[in-house]
């Protein structure tokens, strides 16, 4: 089969006049180096975190599209407010797409390369959102045989985020976790790692339908955060587990505060009055922005208590190359189990610029994780 020499992929696009745009433009497929291969990217993920380079701080309920297939055309307004956010990429076209899956068709010179030619690989690096993608040979993950590009399709942010999480605890001298957001593709995914590896996890959801979806994956402690008793279940939890470091999706609004608060509950249970709170350490990882207004905090816990950011990149320039190859080889070998992936349609690149897909991936809904099929 004779491969094409350019390829159609989607950009995105932020303009002087505060608009965003996003379309399929067409580019020249590049002639892969000596340690380079070309791959046909046949699954992309939309992950929440492919999201802000996509819309930016566009407001999509205002979003227009017109044209039909490759012609697709989406535009959204940008306050004035937020535009100094995006300032340094205001007219500059930019693909998307965080990882994908797919087939080596072209390989380089170098021995690492040409063994993978005609293999199945994971890969990441942006730009996914395509038809096809080059990369260097080591940043590919190469699949078992028999495992497609759907189920490879999602093999580095999730997995990685999972395993990330569980070797900061450890790292940290933490023994146990608390998650936020727990019923999505990542907190199934962190779910299964901690019963693998005999680590408690408490799970925060905010729907009874996410509790019983835990529940059936054999999860232990889930609480919900609309329940009259959240705070009381929360620190039960926390109590029955030794649970003093979470992550939280949410990032906005009272939950990191909250979590904090039922630490130190559970911290200074049965303990003499201190005016400084106890001295267990206390910390909430924010990971993500699911709820985008500002974060709350009243720092009635005592002075033994962290909150602050955690994001994959910066964890693996942390732990090296070395041990994150060791991380990719558990990915690949568990990719259809402990680290396997769902999605609830799988569409092609024009039709995640209609409005109707739009409207549902962008809401970042469990459950409504879309899967991007070029080919398709």
């Amino acid at each position: 089969m004779t491969e094409p020499m350019t390829c159609r992929q989607i950009s995105s696009l932020i303009t002087e006049d505060a608009e965003l745009q996003l379309s399929i433009v067409t580019t020249d497929v590049p002639e892969p180096a000596a340690d380079e291969i070309v791959v046909r990217v046949e699954a992309a993920p939309i992950n929440p975190s492919d999201l802000f380079l996509l819309f930016g701080p566009a407001d999509m309920r205002a979003l227009e599209v017109s044209g039909t297939g490759d012609d697709t055309v989406v535009t959204a307004p940008v306050s004035q407010q937020l535009m100094g956010s995006v300032q340094g990429r205001v007219g500059q076209a930019t693909a998307v797409g965080n990882e994908g899956a797919g087939t080596v068709v072209k390989a380089g010179s170098s021995e690492l390369a040409q063994s993978l030619l005609g293999t199945t690989v994971a890969m990441a690096g942006g730009e996914m959102y395509a038809d096809y993608r080059c990369v260097k040979a080591h940043m590919a993950m190469p699949m078992p045989e028999g495992v497609t590009p759907r189920e490879a399709a999602s093999s580095f942010v999730n997995p990685m985020t999972v395993l990330g999480m569980v070797e900061t605890m450890r790292d940290e001298g933490f023994t146990a976790l608390i998650h936020t957001a727990a019923a999505s593709n990542l907190g199934q995914m962190l779910n299964r790692l901690c019963l693998s590896e005999g680590i408690e996890l408490v799970n925060i959801v905010r729907k009874p339908e996410q509790e019983v979806i835990l529940r059936e994956l054999g999860a232990k402690y889930i609480v919900n955060s609309e329940s009259d008793s959240f705070i009381e279940d929360l620190s039960a939890a926390i109590e029955a587990t030794g649970a003093y470091l979470a992550f939280d999706a949410t990032g906005g609004g009272n939950l990191a505060n909250t979590i904090l608060t039922c630490m130190e509950r559970s911290a200074s249970k049965g303990k003499a009055y201190n005016r400084y709170g106890s001295d267990v350490a206390k910390k909430v990882y924010i990971y993500g922005r699911l709820d985008v207004s500002p974060m709350q905090l009243n720092v009635a816990y005592g002075f033994a208590f962290g909150v602050c950011g955690w994001l994959l990149t910066h964890f693996l320039g942390r732990v090296g190359i070395e041990r994150m190859a060791k991380l990719q080889k558990r990915i690949a070998s568990e990719i259809t189990t402990t680290f396997a992936s769902h999605y609830a349609a799988e569409i092609s690149l024009s039709d995640a610029l209609s409005a109707e897909a739009i409207a549902t991936y962008g809401q970042r809904n469990t459950g409504q994780k879309y899967l991007i099929n070029p080919a398709k």
